[in-house]
């Protein structure tokens, strides 16, 4: 009882004025200010997040300026050199975290959790935030080839027969070729580097384990030979085992140097105790001899679990994976592989829970989550996105709130309505485990609003929070209750179908009194202050915050297609926030987004505006990586990821989604086919489809085929019940109804 009645603020302030420091708590009080009065200033999960990023930013800064001449991955060879774009200035910066080149591509297979990576450069980290693999080439009459500093490098990732990202350096004389890959042996899935090499007999082939990863150092203590010699022991715990076995082992300490420099002194000396290094920055490497013809190869192999990796019956191997999903059929090649990377991202990340990145993100989020889960049923993957909902009551707390961040208010609406699409798409009825989350969650929803007399412009809305965190500082964001009604609008339907009257009753009159809070609070927004759109939150000025506010229209569709609240919102970003031809989301994330950039593509293909929605989904294509990827946001000059992780699911999720929207989408009880489709494509001779895809009416392949006189369009459904109206309505063509059944329906050019 007596440590409640410590004056702890006096003592702080006093120690703070005694160091000559600011007093944090004012600080603290001062940058409260900047916004809304809430319950939870930040999520913990991010602060303690952000507290990890950078207490490893500050050890970059430590290990990487003062020793330039060590071999370090591309992201800091590029953002340290003063001639490069992606210089940065070091001088004020409290940590040295990448913010110039945040790409990578994972591997894996389609039931094993673990999601190695690989950088645009083949630096390879094998295990979860761990040390990583570098492979070079030392040339006995010349440079050696150091692929993080070569400038010409061919990079793509192989989609069959597993994945694989595959990375090549060619200079005639020389070169490199090295596959990343995870392969299953024995029930043990591991990680694998393979390498060719060609140059001169003699040269050196070599795999070193470095100290760090694409977002910096990550500590090795100790290296050592196996017991074998046919590989190194790091930490005392993984083995990387190679085949062949090396010419020989080499290992530094951090005072002694990176072991490149040893190497190139060096020729077979062997290390045979291996070294402990008590700054953690023990580097190693093993040698391999290109024969008398000038050619090597060899292959590291990492084991990601010591036991048979089986967690969900899902398919074993990618081709039955991908097998019975939905496929694109475009003459656009960029475009189909990268709808099929982004395919094979949704699987990869959806074994256990669904994770929205393989790395800085490898942890669970319901607003990732349950758009990916979307995405998942839209590609035909229904029993992972069964699983992923399956998980989603463990997360509920007893209040009924989902909660994966504190303070976040979308959680409830977005769970709510993943349950109503999952069992719209499928055609199934919810569970009872599932109804009791749901009823739960309508309790929490309508507890959490707040109370009619809390002030115009904000009664019934839900508090202050913080929201999808890259709309700005904790505010009465619209995004929460757009999310709010939607979601309980599916509730009252599943409620329903579930026998729960009363509790149906209840969502739907909270989702009512949503929506007229909603309502008045867009009305008392100053039309001088907003021209008409709608603001991020009813006290805040129009700012980039204002694209969370456009999920009113996708994906949720509570507002009619072209509504002008909507498409006047929409003009202010384009006119204010884009950069490039993308969204440039300038709060957090100062970079293009592709995913909010693809949101708005959806907004105006709604809106009947396909060739403004094209020139966004044109745009978005172009950020892509060569191996199909999108970091959650592009440096606008380098290219490279500034944000997030370096393969962001959601913007796989929602790639996938436009692509299929370009084909079949849903309205008013309708599905409108064909209305993305490009003018070009219809110039060549096809066929054109899509599918099969999950819709709310039953499984739907769209085709589009060329005959003598024209084009045909042609519908296949599985319907759950009776079919829908088929809407076709293809840029250029008569926009026409097919019928239930449509088979080979001609579509004839528009009048002139």
């Amino acid at each position: 009882m007596a440590v409640r009645w410590i004056p702890w603020r006096w003592i702080i302030r006093r120690a703070a004025r005694a160091y000559g420091v600011m007093d944090p708590l004012t600080l603290a009080a001062r940058m409260r200010r900047f916004s809304q009065p809430s319950e939870v200033a930040e999520p913990i999960e991010l602060l303690r997040a952000g507290i990890v990023f950078h207490a490893r930013g500050l050890v970059n800064t430590r290990a990487i300026q003062h020793n330039l001449d060590w071999v370090w991955p591309y992201w800091v060879v590029r953002q340290f050199d003063p001639a490069d774009l992606s210089f940065v200035p070091r001088a004020f910066s409290f940590s040295h975290v990448n913010l110039t080149h945040r790409n990578w591509t994972a591997v894996g297979l389609p039931d094993c959790s673990e999601l190695p990576i690989v950088d645009p450069r083949a630096l390879f980290t094998p295990l979860h935030d761990g040390w990583s693999i570098d492979c070079w080439l030392l040339r006995r009459g010349g440079e050696p080839l150091l692929l993080s500093r070569t400038e010409q490098v061919e990079q793509f990732l192989e989609l069959e027969p597993t994945i694989a990202v595959v990375t090549r350096a060619d200079a005639g004389d020389h070169g490199l070729s090295l596959r990343a890959e995870v392969v299953r042996e024995d029930g043990i899935a591991h990680a694998r580097l393979s390498a060719q090499a060609h140059g001169a007999p003699g040269d050196r082939l070599v795999f070193s384990i470095r100290p760090y990863n694409p977002e910096g150092i990550q500590f090795i203590d100790r290296l050592a030979p196996t017991s074998r010699r046919d590989g190194i022991l790091v930490n005392g715990r993984v083995a990387a085992c190679m085949q062949p076995t090396p010419r020989s082992l080499h290992f530094e300490t951090y005072e002694r140097g990176d072991v490149f420099h040893a190497l190139e002194e060096t020729a077979d000396a062997d290390d045979t105790e291996g070294v402990s290094c008590s700054v953690g920055m023990a580097t190693g490497a093993a040698v391999f001899v290109l024969d008398g013809e000038g050619h090597g190869e060899a292959r590291i192999d990492v084991p990601l679990e010591n036991r048979r990796e089986q967690r969900v019956s899902v398919p074993l191997d990618w081709p039955s994976a991908y097998q019975d999903a939905a496929g694109l059929e475009i003459p656009d090649d960029r475009l189909r592989f990268l709808f099929d990377a982004a395919r094979a991202s949704l699987v990869l990340h959806s074994v256990d829970e669904i994770v929205p990145g393989p790395y800085t993100y490898r942890r669970f989020w319901f607003r990732d989550a349950c758009l990916i889960a979307h995405a998942l049923l839209a590609a035909g993957y229904t029993e992972r996105a069964r699983q992923a909902l399956d998980r989603f009551p463990a997360h509920q707390k007893a209040t009924g709130y989902f909660q994966s961040q504190e303070g976040e208010w979308d959680s409830n609406g977005q769970v709510l309505w993943a349950y109503g699409r999952f069992c719209a798409i499928t055609g199934e009825a919810p569970r009872e485990e599932w109804l009791d989350a749901i009823h739960r969650a309508v309790g929490w929803l309508r507890r959490k609003r707040l109370p009619s007399d809390a002030g115009a412009g904000i009664a019934g809305l839900l508090p202050a929070g913080f929201s999808a965190e890259h709309l700005g500082p904790n505010d009465y964001y619209y995004w929460d209750d757009w999310w709010a009604i939607a979601g309980l609008e599916e509730a009252t339907r599943l409620l329903e179908a579930g026998g729960r009257p009363d509790a149906a009753e209840r969502a739907r009159t909270t989702a009512r009194d949503f929506r007229e809070a909603i309502d008045a609070s867009l009305a008392t927004v100053p039309r001088e202050r907003c021209g008409g759109a709608m603001p991020a939150a009813p006290f805040r000025r129009m700012d980039a915050g204002a694209v969370g506010t456009l999920v009113c229209d996708y994906p949720l569709r509570l507002t009619p297609a072209g509504d002008e609240a909507v498409l006047t919102t929409v003009e202010y970003l384009m006119k204010n926030t884009f950069h490039n031809g993308g969204f440039f989301q300038n709060m957090i994330h100062s970079g293009i987004n592709p995913y909010l950039t693809l949101d708005i593509a959806q907004t105006l293909l709604r809106a009947g505006q396909p060739e403004r929605a094209w020139e966004l989904t044109r745009t978005v294509a172009d950020l892509a990586t060569p191996t199909g990827q999108w970091p959650e946001a592009v440096h606008p000059h380098t290219g490279g990821g500034c944000m997030g992780d370096g393969q962001h699911v959601w913007a796989a999720a929602e790639w996938l989604m436009i692509m299929r929207a370009l084909f079949v989408r849903e309205e008013e009880g309708a599905l409108v086919i064909g209305s993305g489709l490009r003018p070009e494509w219809l110039e060549g001779d096809g066929p054109l489809s899509f599918g099969p895809t999950g819709t709310p009416f039953g499984p739907v392949t769209v085709r589009f085929e060329r005959t003598s006189d024209g084009w045909t369009a042609a519908v296949e459904g599985q319907w759950h019940d009776a079919p829908p109206r088929l809407y076709c309505a293809v840029p250029g063509r008569q926009a026409t109804e097919l019928p239930p059944d449509a088979r080979a329906v001609a579509i004839e050019p528009a009048a002139a």
